[in-house]
Formats: C-alpha cells, sequence, structure tokens
C-alpha cells in the first residue's frame, strides 16, 4: 500500500490561499477596541472578546473567499495559481464555505447585541460586511474602481476598533476613535502592497488599482509617506493626552516599517521580488497594533 504525498510545491499554494497571517487584520482591531475598554473602564468581558474575536476571523474568512470566487469570474485570477477557486476547481464550493462563515461570524455578533439587549453592535458589523461585499462583488466592484483602500480603512477601522469598545461598555470613546485611524491605515496599507506585483493583471481585467492608477514608482514614494503616517500620529495622540505615553511603544515596530518601504522602493518594478511586500506589511500591521495594545493595558 503506498500513500499519496503532497508536493511541497501544492502545500505552499494551499498556505499561500489561506492566508494565515493575514488574520491579524481581524484579530487586531478586536485586541485593540478591547484594551482601550479595559484601560478606561476597567472592564474585560471574556465572553464577549472571544465571541467577536472568532466572529471577525470567520468574517474576515468570507471575504478573502468570496473575494476568491468574484475574482475568478473576471479572469483577474487566471494566472494566481494560489487562489482557492483555481486549486479547488470548484467555484460554487468556495462560495457557500465562505457564505457559511458569514453566517456563524454574524450569529456571533447578533449573540453579543442579544446579551446586551441592544442592536448597535450588529447594525455596525452589518455595514462592515456590506463594506467588504462592495470591494469586490457585483455590481459593485469598487476595488478594480481604485477605492478598495478607502472601504478597507474604514471596516477595519473608524467602524470596527469603536465597534469592539462599544461591545465591551456599551459607550464610545474618543481614544478608540482615535486608535482606529491608525489601525484602518495599516489595514489598508496591506492592501495597497498587493497591488504592486500584479500590475499587468490588474490592467488586463480592467482593475484601476492605486498602484495602475499611480505606476509602481510613483506607488512606492506614497508608500513611504502612508507608512510613516501612524508614528507621528500615536505621538500626537500621546501629546494630546487621548493615549496614554506607554501606547509609544508602537514605536517598536519601525524596524519594519523601514525594511517595507525599502523593500518596496527598490523592487517596486520587479513583480517577482515585491510580491512578498504585503507580508511585511502585516508585520507591520502586526507589531503596531499588538504594541499598541499593550501599552493602552499597560497605561
Amino acid at each position: 500500500m503506498t500513500t499519496k504525498q503532497i508536493s511541497p510545491t501544492k502545500s505552499k499554494l494551499w498556505m499561500a490561499a489561506i492566508k494565515p497571517p493575514m488574520y491579524s487584520v481581524a484579530i487586531m482591531p478586536v485586541w485593540i477596541g478591547t484594551a482601550i475598554a479595559f484601560t478606561e473602564n476597567k472592564i474585560f468581558n471574556t465572553k464577549v472578546f472571544l465571541t467577536f474575536l472568532v466572529a471577525a476571523i470567520l468574517i474576515l474568512a468570507w471575504e478573502n473567499l468570496s473575494n476568491d470566487v468574484f475574482d475568478s469570474e473576471t479572469g483577474i485570477d487566471q494566472n494566481k495559481h494560489h487562489s482557492l477557486v483555481n486549486l479547488t476547481g470548484n467555484k460554487s464550493l468556495i462560495f457557500w464555505i465562505g457564505n457559511l462563515c458569514l453566517a456563524i461570524g454574524l450569529l456571533g455578533v447578533l449573540a453579543i447585541a442579544t446579551w446586551q439587549q441592544d442592536p448597535t453592535v450588529f447594525i455596525i458589523v452589518l455595514v462592515a460586511c456590506a463594506l467588504g461585499y462592495m470591494y469586490q462583488g457585483p455590481p459593485f466592484r469598487l476595488g478594480y474602481q481604485g477605492v478598495g483602500e478607502i472601504l478597507c480603512f474604514f471596516a477595519f477601522g473608524p467602524l470596527l476598533v469603536p465597534t469592539v469598545y462599544y461591545s465591551q461598555t456599551q459607550t464610545w470613546s474618543l481614544a478608540s476613535f482615535a486608535a482606529s485611524i491608525i489601525v484602518g491605515i495599516v489595514t489598508s496599507l496591506i492592501l495597497f502592497c498587493s497591488h504592486f506585483h500584479q500590475v499587468k493583471d490588474d490592467i488586463a481585467a480592467g482593475k484601476r488599482s492605486p498602484i495602475v492608477r499611480l505606476g509602481t514608482a510613483k506607488g512606492a514614494k506614497v508608500l513611504v509617506w502612508f507608512t510613516a503616517s501612524i508614528y507621528p500620529l500615536s505621538l500626537l495622540f500621546v501629546l494630546l493626552r487621548i493615549f496614554p505615553v506607554w501606547t509609544l511603544l508602537s514605536w517598536l515596530s519601525l524596524p519594519y516599517a523601514v525594511k517595507l518601504c525599502r523593500h518596496v522602493q527598490q523592487n517596486h518594478n520587479q513583480p517577482e521580488k515585491v510580491s512578498n511586500c504585503k507580508f511585511i506589511a502585516v508585520a507591520v500591521h502586526f507589531w503596531s497594533c499588538l504594541l499598541l495594545g499593550v501599552g493602552f493595558f499597560i497605561g
């Protein structure tokens, strides 16, 4: 009897398709919103935190899966070997798995709203999901018009972080809105970086991504300002006494930001070399958000 083994190449494709590091995008807004609620109110509802965390991960899984499905319909992913639709050859299966993830995630958020007898959290998450659908879903496909980063900023920043805070306290907070700006920027940074290596495919599919519009050289310059903005913002919020001084721990993520900017500036027009820049952006996102939350807990 012989055992069929998955080749390393195939397993790497599956890992690239599932994108485990990307799920920090769902985790960090929940982490930071909860950290601010604890700092300001000494409240930490474990049940709400864990439920929101799982729900956020499932909703992001829906967005990733549905994006693969919608991209397969435009032909933009024909050269993307790690697309789940291309790997499985079953678009319908991926579509319905994604919808199942969305349904379970929304049920989790609905449970929080039911426990609190307050629909606010559920309504705002529905709005965030609508933005996520409009990014790639027909007939909107706003990502193809180059505004995906704007949708991403609001969905994961100003909509999500204050809502997580609200799920703990049922009140609003200036600090959570301020933190949401930083989270929104650094999350959009990941999406911005994902365009550098696929300019030809985007143009062929009629997708006017920011990098298609700007060109890779100008896009690399914009990236520097985009990335650098999160650090003076955090300092400003400390000086305004909106953030505790310990949140400046987030500046320890600066080496990853420098690495990202240098890497893209040197390789912006070389798709094979610049394709990994979004994972460096994930590192910037993870460490800056993690340390920002730690700063709130300490503060």
